[in-house]
Formats: structure tokens, sequence, C-alpha cells
């Protein structure tokens, strides 16, 4: 698909030819497209949303270093990496493996927010706060505790899907995303007594030692690649006797990839691992998937950790 933003070039020229490019995307002639998009370039040079263009063209007629090359072209010409060409790379096998531009997964959020609970629950079947009561829940009742809490931090809380599934069981909810549109959407909501502008690993950062009887991260995970620090922090945070409860998305191989839609697929033994490692005790581990692409499920996880 054509790239969702644009960066104009700063030239009226390149930007006409940029537009006719999508165009032509659209309806499928992508020599044509891959043209004009040269043709742009030529005029403006560092014309990041034409290069990251180009490069998925590219990549659609299998010129796989051509795509790389371009997609390069795009990263060097935007240090913020909004497009995520770095992204690209990865999945191209171009770039090792390491964590998403915060620019980028801000950006895409900034940009997603109005339409993100139709999209996202519409169109993609979205069920992971569900999943997630569901898991917590059964954790809970297996323990025989109730599931109520006092103090709950939503990470990567969005419009505040999670919230609002888990909001009869919370007394005080904190909510933490990187988007500042999404979070204007959650305050709107009503429903958090905090919320913050922050990635995940910078909002847990601030949070005082214990003072959190459940965490949440509803489909956030999947923007992590590494996910021991983000475990360590949410172990710190949590008061004895709390839960961490996360969905993720996973694949049959081993460690971490770039899975469906660009974002990462953590293996079950990987998530297991970094539970462990973080000092957090695995209290559940199902095979739960939280969405569709393309009209079928997603493989995924949900996890449900303590804090012993």
């Amino acid at each position: 698909m054509p790239a969702r933003l644009f960066l104009s070039s700063g030239d009226l020229m390149a930007d006409r030819r940029f537009e006719f490019a999508r165009d032509l995307h659209l309806k499928g002639d992508l020599p044509a497209a891959a043209d004009l998009l040269m043709q742009a370039i030529e005029l403006a040079p560092n014309f990041t949303s034409a290069w990251f263009t180009l490069a998925g063209i590219r990549e659609e007629l299998g010129e796989h270093d051509a795509a790389i090359a371009a997609f390069r072209k795009a990263q060097a010409s935007d240090s913020d990496d909004r497009h995520g060409a770095g992204l690209r790379l990865m999945r191209l096998g171009a770039e090792p493996l390491s964590g998403m531009s915060q620019a980028y997964v801000q950006t895409l959020f900034d940009q997603y927010a109005p339409r993100f609970e139709s999209s996202l629950v519409g169109d993609l079947g979205y069920r992971g706060p569900e999943l997630l009561f569901r898991a917590v829940l059964s954790v809970r009742s297996a323990a025989r505790k109730p599931a109520f809490f006092k103090r709950a931090i939503d990470l990567g809380c969005g419009t505040g899907l999670a919230a609002s599934t888990f909001a009869k069981g919370v007394d005080h909810f904190i909510g933490i995303d990187l988007s500042p549109r999404m979070i204007e959407r959650a305050r709107a909501s009503g429903l958090y007594a905090e919320l913050e502008v922050a990635d995940m690993l910078q909002g847990l950062r601030g949070r005082a030692d214990a003072s959190a009887d459940l965490i949440l991260a509803a489909d956030a995970m999947v923007y992590v690649a590494d996910l021991a620090p983000v475990l360590a922090e949410a172990a710190r945070v949590l008061a004895a006797g709390a839960l961490l409860a996360f969905t993720a998305e996973t694949h049959d191989g081993g460690g971490v990839v770039i899975g469906r839609g660009l974002r990462y697929a953590h293996a079950a033994a990987y998530v297991r691992a970094s539970v462990e490692v973080s000092g957090l005790k695995l209290s559940l581990l199902e095979d739960r998937s939280a969405r569709n692409e393309d009209n079928a499920p997603v493989p995924g996880l949900v996890a449900v950790a303590a804090k012993t």
C-alpha cells in the first residue's frame, strides 16, 4: 500500500508528481508510478515520502536490492524516520532487529486516532481487552482472590478500550500512551484518573516502587522488540501479589521477528523466558488471537504474570 504519511518536499512540482504517482500506484501501474517518483526525486533529492513510496513499489516489483536502497534513502532523509523505513529494512533482512522509531509509532497512532476504534474493533475484530479480562479473572479465581484492583496502569492505553473492559474492577486507572491524540481521546472517555504521554518504558520508570496492583498492555507489546526492560520495570512497579497481563503476537520459530502488519511477533518460549528473567512468575500463557489481518486470526498469546 502507498504510505499513509505525506511529508512535503517543499517543491510544488515534486509534490504534484508524487500525487500523480500515488494515483497510478493505486490503479496498479507500478512502473509508471516509479518513473514519476524518480522525477519527483530529481526535483527534490531529499523527498522522504517519495523515496519511501518508491521503495515500496520496488519491493512489490520484486526488486529487492533497489527497494533496500530506496528505504535507506528514505531513512537518511528523515532523522526521525516517521515513515518507519528502518522497520522495513529489518523486515527485508537489511538491518538487524531493533526497536521501532518512537516518532514512527507516535505518528502512526496520531494519524490513526480519529478512526482507531472503528477500524480496530469493526475491521480487525479486535478482542484483546476481553481476552485479558478473562485471563485475569481466571488467574484471580484460581488464587481465590477477587478481581478488584485499587490502582491499575494501562500501557499503550489508546482510546481506553482496555480501561472500559476493566473499569468496574479498578478504583484508579492510569493511562500511558506515546500518541498525544490517543491521550486526548482517552481523556474524553472519562475512564482515567491520570494520563501521561510517554512510551511504556518511560511511563513505568516514572512510577514508584510497588505502586500498582494491575498492569495491562493490550496490543502494545507488538511495538516492543525486547520485552525484558518493560517487564523488569513492571515487576518493580507492581505490589506484592499484583498482576501484569498482556497480549502479544507470536510465531512458530524462536525469539522475535517482524510479524504481519510490521509488528513484532514473540515466540512463546521467548515470552516465558523474558517473564522469568524479570522476576515475575508466569501464571498463564495461552494461544489466543487478539485481532485479524486479511480476515484471518493473527497468531497470538495472552500472558498473565504475578509479583510474588
